[in-house]
């Protein structure tokens, strides 16, 4: 089956102008678009996340797009299940299908394979939760390093979700987070092409920040003030709405906030572009360079 199922990935920073190009690119082929963003799976954060609108869902079919709740546990491993499980059932009516979406560890997971981490007690990842919040992060990082310094050593320890996993790993295991890491890529039985979309800097800046200001005009503080009370989930620990959150406690003003949101998008998508740059495989297309993207596409595969 993998000679002739493929899967088209279109990815790139945030705003880049990823999900029209996509789909316009699943009309052409007559195919569905699964979405691999790790934020717009959640229903509750519509406008935040730049989910597509009405008009565009309806144009597509769209897949992982709201289908859980903030409430929900879902990650990365859940994602690879359930998106292999929908390929399979796709790919016997069909030979393309395409990817949209700007989460690389998302991504990843679907074309090469995850390891084969054994999911946390829960139980124990609530805990680990109300001690970060209540103690800190310093005394989680001591403990990681106590009991798989191979994993404190080699991640980045400013980041609390990734002092978070591998501890709730060794605490629910009795093993060493870095024992499970084993990195194997996977033989799937489909094809991948990576098309990485990019623009020159001075205009993507320029999107994003007028993306922000779209989003606050339809209705981003709103949606914001209506998840306060969620603010300690995992999946609003994101840009957008962690400024807005500070301007709700008054920290900050409303204003600040924006800028902020603006700051720091313009930041995720640095890191987005830099992630993209280790697909040596990829196609890379500048929009504001090529005059017919869709056409280029349409070439390459």
């Amino acid at each position: 089956m993998k000679e002739d199922k493929e899967l088209i990935c279109v990815i790139g920073p945030t705003a880049v102008g990823k999900t029209d190009l996509a789909i316009e690119l699943a009309a052409e082929l007559k195919t569905e678009i699964i979405s691999c963003d790790s934020r717009q799976m959640y229903r509750e954060m519509r406008i935040g996340t730049a989910v597509p609108s009405k008009k565009q869902l309806k144009q597509i079919r769209h897949h992982f797009i709201g289908h859980i709740s903030i409430h929900d546990y879902y990650s990365v491993y859940e994602f690879e299940k359930n998106a292999l499980t929908l390929m399979e059932t796709f790919f016997r009516e069909h030979d393309q299908l395409v990817l949209v979406g700007g989460s690389g560890l998302y991504l990843n997971a679907l074309i090469y394979g995850m390891d084969d981490i054994p999911d946390p007690d829960p139980t124990i990842r609530e805990g680990l939760i109300k001690r970060f919040e209540t103690e800190g992060i310093d005394s989680l990082r001591f403990e990681l390093k106590q009991l798989d310094p191979d994993y404190y050593f080699s991640t980045d320890i400013r980041n609390p979700k990734r002092i978070l996993r591998g501890l709730e790993v060794c605490l629910s295991t009795g093993k060493p987070f870095s024992q499970y890491r084993v990195r194997q890529t996977l033989d799937r039985e489909f094809s991948s092409k990576i098309i990485c979309l990019d623009r020159d800097r001075a205009h993507l800046h320029q999107r994003i920040n007028s993306r922000v200001d779209q989003m606050m005009a339809e209705g981003l503080q709103k949606e914001a003030g209506d998840l306060l009370p969620f603010r300690h989930l995992n999946a609003l620990k994101t840009v957008g709405y962690r400024e807005l959150f500070e301007a709700f406690d008054g920290k900050c003003s409303f204003a600040e906030a924006i800028e902020l949101i603006k700051r720091n998008s313009r930041r995720y998508a640095r890191r987005q572009i830099t992630w993209n740059k280790g697909y040596e495989a990829g196609m890379w297309i500048n929009l504001d360079q090529d005059r017919d993207p869709l056409k280029s596409i349409i070439q390459a595969i």
